[in-house]
């Protein structure tokens, strides 16, 4: 359930880069009509004007130097050539633009593109510069410097976003390592739980089986639903032990559950951030495993909204369903929280603790502001006779009302 808002985080990360590109444009084109009025001129008027109007379309060119940083490129060059041909200048220099759109050529291209472009940037280069009356080896030398410096630069910053992106990713598969061994640990806690529980039932039914059947018959149930609990968390425990085979010590704090939301939200709002609660549908019993997860995002969603949400209310639901429960945080904040593809390593936790169980999680930015996280745990198809309120061997508190 829910929108997945991914399509506009995305817009809004394009936004800024061509809001950029666009200053970058308006940039290269002042930058060059600035660097030709201030030259002394023998030329009329109209001469002039076309000159502005080349220097003008060779900088605004540069707008669409990230998509297709060739043909930029290659359009800024003509442009210059054009404004020698038609409007020789009576001085001539490497203008800011086709130093644009060099760079932009060594950032986004690979380097056999790089030193072709270098090269046919070069050639014409001199050439025009000769043809104003530069001696070839002076123009030879300046322009070989020029676009080797431009070249190097964007070479230079490839490089290291390409060592940046490589960092991140190195750091995200460390994360998800970490919440893997996390997760191990926690169910290796809940099944040993399991264990201990049907060793002392089995024991209790042998010693009650003579004189109380009733009672033998009662813990001989238990125990056959514990062991039932034990095989399928064991099977998740295997499942997330394959991402990791490094031993780890189990916490020796007892896993938190359900009915630890409420402090969570007691804990959200003495830290400033108001919560308001409510629980739908009809309560049953999750396994320890379960609960646990839901727990943990609860936990992950409102200290990410305490971080970045700013001055903004919270709200988390908790809905059960006959095959599903589904827990849903969001925030009215517009500060925001960490984006779905990017960084934000609790996202990643939470994605993890998710695909253990089977469901899924969104996660993204609300349309009038704020930030929303749903997660969909399925759950397995009641027993017959299984209580929906069980006793305090795992009870669960009535809290389906809202609380603000």
């Amino acid at each position: 359930m829910g929108v997945d808002h991914r399509g506009a985080a995305d817009g809004r990360r394009v936004f800024p880069r061509r809001r950029d590109d666009l200053l970058i444009a308006l940039g290269c084109a002042a930058a060059d009509v600035a660097s030709f009025l201030a030259a002394d001129h023998d030329r009329g008027p109209r001469a002039i004007v076309l000159a502005l109007l080349l220097l003008v379309a060779g900088g605004a060119a540069t707008i669409g130097r990230r998509r297709y940083p060739v043909q930029v490129l290659l359009a800024v060059a003509a442009s210059y050539l054009a404004l020698v041909v038609t409007v020789p200048p009576t001085t001539y220099n490497f203008g800011l633009s086709i130093t644009v759109g060099l760079y932009s050529v060594a950032r986004y291209r690979p380097p056999r593109v790089v030193a072709v472009a270098g090269a046919a940037t070069w050639a014409s280069q001199v050439a025009g510069s000769v043809r104003i009356g530069w001696s070839l080896p002076t123009a030879m030398l300046t322009y070989l410097l020029a676009i080797c410096v431009a070249s190097a630069a964007g070479i230079g910053v490839r490089r290291w976003r390409d060592q940046l992106e490589q960092n991140r990713q190195l750091l995200a598969d460390r994360a998800v390592t970490e919440e893997r061994r996390r997760i191990a640990r926690e169910l290796h806690d809940i099944v040993a739980h399991h264990i201990t529980t049907m060793y002392l039932l089995s024991g209790g039914a042998r010693a009650t089986l003579a004189h109380d059947p009733q009672t033998a018959r009662g813990a001989l149930v238990t125990l056959e639903s514990s062991g039932r609990t034990a095989l399928h968390e064991m099977r998740q425990l295997l499942c997330v032990l394959r991402g990791t085979d490094v031993a780890e010590e189990a916490p020796a704090e007892p896993q938190p559950g359900i009915e630890q939301i409420d402090r969570l939200i007691t804990e959200s709002r003495a830290a400033g951030l108001p919560v308001e609660y409510e629980e739908l549908g009809e309560p049953r019993a999750l396994s320890p495993a379960t609960a646990l997860t839901l727990y943990r995002i609860v936990q992950e969603a409102l200290t990410n909204a305490r971080k970045h949400a700013g001055d903004a209310r919270a709200f988390v639901r908790l809905e059960y369903g006959s095959d599903r429960v589904v827990v849903e945080i969001c925030d009215d904040g517009d500060g925001g929280g960490p984006t779905m593809p990017g960084g934000g390593y609790g996202l990643l936790g939470m994605r993890e603790r998710v695909a253990v169980h089977g469901g899924t999680l969104e996660a993204g930015r609300r349309p009038g502001g704020g930030y929303r996280v749903v997660a969909l745990v399925p759950l397995p198809p009641m027993e017959p006779g299984e209580d929906r309120n069980p006793d305090e061997r795992g009870r669960i508190p009535d809290h389906r009302a809202a609380r603000g």
